[in-house]
């Protein structure tokens, strides 16, 4: 009779590996977000994270992601301008979606008969309307996914089903950044250097040459570089520090 070995994973544990597996780069998270937007009705979406957390005096909402174009390029801060301490004091103390009406729409996005289940911010500051959903996930990660167009009107169970799905957009978005911290903080500066270069196009040869090492300890460098970034061969290696932004 076979016995299992090692400890069984928690549920929590398992969905945590599935989301990081699936996830490589901000650009996947795209698709997803569309998708919510098209749910929502909406005609662009943006991810707000609060910066400086822990230090109240120091927060601000930092635009992460979003889709509203160059022509809009003031959109981030007019929102931010208008509901920026709003929301950072609101995040803080509740985790209710907020809604607004913009100077053109009649009434902020939702049904009436969902009111107590969400947060009105005073109308008519921005031109568009919008829905925010606030996500918690602890010291860092915090911070909201907006909706914004037009008219928009959602029904309950779509509110509901966009705000779990701004969870799980967040948690990935924050274990992105884990493994960028993480990765920072394995390669050193000959790795990457090496890195660099071999992305460029250098042989090891030529990659010894311009740094003055040899061929041997080059080949050691991107080796180790191609483990630490769990990489199968170093072509992965430099496709992912590229995604990651440590070489260019």
């Amino acid at each position: 009779m076979a016995y299992p070995t090692g400890r069984t994973m928690s549920s929590a544990e398992q969905l945590r590996t599935v989301r990081v597996n699936r996830i490589s780069s901000r650009s996947d998270l795209f698709p997803r977000l569309i998708a919510m937007q098209k749910l929502a009705d909406a005609q662009g979406f943006a991810i707000f994270r609060v910066s400086g957390s822990g230090l109240p005096t120091k927060q601000r909402l930092v635009c992460e992601l979003e889709n509203w174009g160059s022509s809009n390029a003031g959109f981030g801060k007019a929102f931010t301008d208008a509901y920026g301490d709003i929301l950072l004091d609101h995040i803080d103390k509740s985790l209710l979606p907020l809604s607004w009406a913009g100077g053109y729409d009649r009434a902020a996005p939702g049904p009436a008969d969902f009111s107590p289940f969400m947060t009105r911010l005073q109308d008519g500051i921005l031109p568009f309307s919008g829905l925010a959903f606030p996500v918690r996930l602890g010291a860092v990660g915090n911070g909201f996914i907006l909706f914004t167009g037009d008219e928009i009107d959602p029904s309950s169970d779509t509110i509901v089903e966009l705000h779990g799905r701004c969870c799980h957009i967040m948690m990935d978005l924050l274990s992105l950044d884990e493994r960028r911290t993480a990765a920072a903080e394995a390669l050193s500066e000959r790795e990457i250097a090496c890195l660099q270069l071999a992305g460029d196009g250098r042989i090891s040869e030529e990659i010894a040459d311009k740094l003055g090492l040899s061929v041997h300890t080059v080949n050691a460098y991107l080796g180790s570089a191609t483990i630490k970034l769990d990489s199968v061969n170093r072509i992965q290696a430099i496709a992912k520090a590229i995604r990651l932004g440590y070489i260019s």
